[in-house]
C-alpha cells in the first residue's frame, strides 16, 4: 500500500468510485495493477500539478497511470 498522501482517496470515497471503474476485459491478460493505486496516483498528479514523470515511485509506473488517465 502506498504511503498516505493528502490527495489519496478515503476508503469511503474509494468504495463509491470503485463501482464506476470498468472491469478488466475478458479474454485478455488479467489486470496486474491495483486500480485504487492508479486513482490515487491520478489524484496526486492533479493536486500536485507535477509532470507525469515526477510521480513518486511508490505509485504504479507513470506510463500505466497516464494510460488509465487518458
Amino acid at each position: 500500500m502506498n504511503p498516505s498522501y493528502p490527495s489519496n482517496l478515503t476508503q469511503e470515497q474509494w468504495e463509491l468510485l470503485s463501482e464506476l471503474i470498468p472491469k478488466a476485459k475478458k479474454g485478455g491478460r488479467k489486470r496486474s495493477v491495483d486500480m485504487q493505486a492508479v486513482i490515487d496516483a491520478i489524484m496526486y498528479i492533479l493536486c500536485a500539478g507535477c509532470a507525469w514523470r515526477m510521480l513518486p515511485h511508490d505509485f504504479p509506473n507513470w506510463k500505466t497511470v497516464y494510460h488509465y488517465f487518458r
